[in-house]
């Protein structure tokens, strides 16, 4: 039977269930119509969960098989978001915990990580402006995330933490994915999130908190779409055993004052240091206490692991374990152009997916998949929205290897920066939580 039939049992438009999502998740289909775009927003709750459940079991196999370390294991996600460099901050305070496999007098020995877990993160590489994390911790010299299984469960039981491809984690991710390009269907939400949650539920976690981005640079564009992200991925994990909540939070104008790769985590060690942008830390540790709290772990402040140094200590023998040196100076494009204000006033708009693109422009993302990025390429923050700015004063500073690339970067800024004589309305950063 064509696929088309299988996606419309009962016409456009209307609700599908088990039978035909169990079908779309262990079966092979022979033929495609490739003529009208499959609609599956009628998905409903029966069917989202099989999907999900579906899809895990192809993973299934496959599973990287920390769950068997005796650790509070964690995941904390970032869904549709621009920038990524908070997710190298979250690993070093131990913010993505659950209660896998643990009993009470696991905690002292767990206390080794900063917040009393192990993180284990199957990151990925960014695509178009939105960014990657392993592109910006690739930009370390001499860091891998290529572990193969057996290492990174010595890595966890040894060190608490280890961040790297998926790889094999998610074998099914590929076929499904092009199935849905071949459909029209990357776009559809329940098949957004039974994509997410698959993944996170074949982990074997049992707490999670869901970073879910709202704004012009966040994937969905609307706050009701975004909402609606998070609700069903709230509902799938807690439909197969495991404790989700969600924060909505901005993202129309960019976190910290970097956007790129080595740039960002330039501004990541900063935060671990104690220091960098007010946002990024405020984001950072709400996503860490949700985490604690989900996770059970009471008595620790992530706040205190930046002030004492151990967040830093902990994110420095991540790097080490997989081959880094932060010792060695991270890469800067060789070349570098600087936007400056053409008004006095108060910067009153700068929006992020504007900024992400004109990133993208100058070289720090791919246009597909496999393209190699450049390390160095991105672009400072001198003046952010709600700051006063001065004529002719620095407000971007643009950088690449390839001086070309300025042209189209420029281009993509057009238009979004807007300078006034009144500070905006402030914006919450933090701007619902679902549970």
């Amino acid at each position: 039977m064509a696929l088309r039939a299988r996606l419309h049992p009962a016409g456009a438009g209307a609700a599908h269930r088990d039978g035909p999502v169990r079908w779309c998740g262990v079966g092979q289909p022979e033929a495609v119509d490739r003529g009208v775009p499959a609609r599956l927003g009628g998905l409903v709750d029966g069917g989202r969960v099989a999907l999900a459940r579906h899809r895990r079991a192809l993973r299934r196999c496959r599973r990287c098989g920390t769950g068997r370390q005796r650790r509070h294991r964690g995941r904390r996600s970032g869904r549709g978001g621009l920038l990524r460099g908070g997710a190298l901050v979250a690993a070093a305070l131990g913010d993505e915990q659950d209660r896998q496999h643990h009993d009470d007098h696991d905690r002292d020995r767990e206390r080794d990580m900063a917040c009393g877990g192990a993180v284990p993160q199957a990151a990925g590489r960014g695509l178009g402006h939105t960014g990657g994390t392993l592109d910006k911790l690739e930009s370390i010299p001499g860091f891998s995330a290529e572990l193969p299984k057996e290492r990174i469960r010595q890595q966890l039981c040894e060190l608490g933490a280890a961040i790297f491809a998926a790889g094999e984690l998610a074998p099914a991710d590929r076929k499904i994915y092009a199935l849905r390009d071949i459909t029209a269907t990357t776009e559809s939400l329940p098949l957004i999130a039974s994509s997410v949650m698959s993944k996170k539920i074949a982990e074997g976690a049992r707490a999670l908190v869901l970073d879910t981005k709202v704004g012009s640079g966040a994937f969905l564009k609307t706050e009701a779409e975004s909402r609606e992200l998070a609700r069903t991925m709230v509902d799938l994990g807690s439909a197969h055993g495991l404790s989700t909540r969600a924060l909505l939070t901005d993202m129309a104008t960019p976190l910290g004052r970097a956007v790129g790769n080595a740039v960002e985590v330039e501004e990541s060690l900063e935060v671990l240091a104690g220091g960098g942008p007010r946002d990024v830390v405020e984001l950072t540790l709400a996503l860490a206490r949700e985490m604690l709290d989900a996770a059970g772990l009471d008595g620790v402040d992530p706040a205190d692991t930046l002030r004492d140094g151990t967040a830093m200590d902990r994110f420095r023998a991540l790097v080490a374990a997989q081959g880094g040196d932060l010792n060695r100076p991270l890469p800067v494009g060789r070349c570098s152009e600087t936007l400056t204000a053409s008004s006095t006033g108060v910067v009153r708009r700068l929006d992020a997916l504007a900024v992400g693109l004109a990133v993208w422009r100058l070289g720090a993302g791919r246009s597909a998949p496999g393209e190699q990025v450049q390390f160095g390429a991105g672009l400072r923050i001198h003046r952010r929205e709600g700051e006063p700015v001065t004529a002719g004063e620095p407000l971007l500073t643009l950088y690449t290897d390839t001086p070309e690339r300025f042209a189209a970067a420029v281009a993509e800024l057009d238009g979004a920066v807007d300078i006034g004589d009144t500070a905006p309305p402030p914006r919450p950063l933090i701007i619902d939580r679902i549970v």
